[in-house]
């Protein structure tokens, strides 16, 4: 059974804490991963790119010359896309839409793959329970004593206090995220995850749950 290193709120180690196999000691599978990474950027993305075709473009009502007769290729809009000012031809659209279905099932799988390699790394910090004072300067304090301190790391709550946001704003690499919404994303993206007691049972019961 995975375990993970237990630190009281000093920063001092005070044991170990077995962690759900189910959640922390799956393999990870990197194309599994990978899928839900880039769903979930996809799903992000906002299709802010537009570009005019031949019939946005304003004017050209009038054909350019006639027909025949003047020597030079036919035309009919001088808002063609081959003239300078004209349309784009298969330019971007801002409604496009980018995004992509995640099952429900993988993107629970990909998670628990994502913990379980932290977990395997001792990258995984749990704390008996989290400072609750508000004070950036406690956060800090305890951070510095933990591995990985200066570090890309993500602090999970289970219900996401407000005194833990407050004490994290002006903290840098040290982000906040509640237990019921971390994602992929989130884990890929922090080198250290460190969360309390309750944010473990949270995150069990979150990553096991049939739906």
């Amino acid at each position: 059974m995975p375990k993970a290193v237990l630190y009281n709120v000093q920063g001092e180690k005070t044991g170990d804490i077995e962690l759900n196999d189910a959640v922390f000691g799956v393999k990870p599978k990197k194309s599994v991963v990978h899928q839900v990474y880039t769903a979930l950027l996809a799903n992000a993305r906002e299709p802010w790119a537009h570009t005019k075709d031949k019939g946005d473009v304003r004017g050209g009502g009038k054909k350019p010359w006639r027909q025949k007769g003047t020597g030079r290729a036919r035309h009919g809009s001088i808002r063609s896309p081959i003239w300078r000012g004209g349309g784009i031809t298969f330019g971007p659209l801002n409604i496009r839409n980018y995004k992509q279905k995640i099952n429900k099932k993988m993107n629970r799988l990909a998670m628990r793959m994502c913990l379980s390699d932290k977990a395997a790394e001792t990258r995984f910090l749990v704390l008996e329970e989290a400072p609750l004072d508000g004070k950036t300067k406690t956060l800090a304090a305890l951070w510095m004593k933990l591995p990985g301190y200066g570090k890309s790391t993500l602090l999970v709550t289970h219900d996401g206090s407000p005194m833990v946001e407050r004490a994290t704003r002006s903290l840098q690499r040290l982000h906040v995220r509640r237990a019921q919404d971390v994602n992929v994303l989130d884990a890929l993206g922090h080198q250290y995850v460190i969360t309390t007691k309750a944010g473990v049972a949270a995150l069990e019961k979150r990553l096991t749950a049939r739906a």
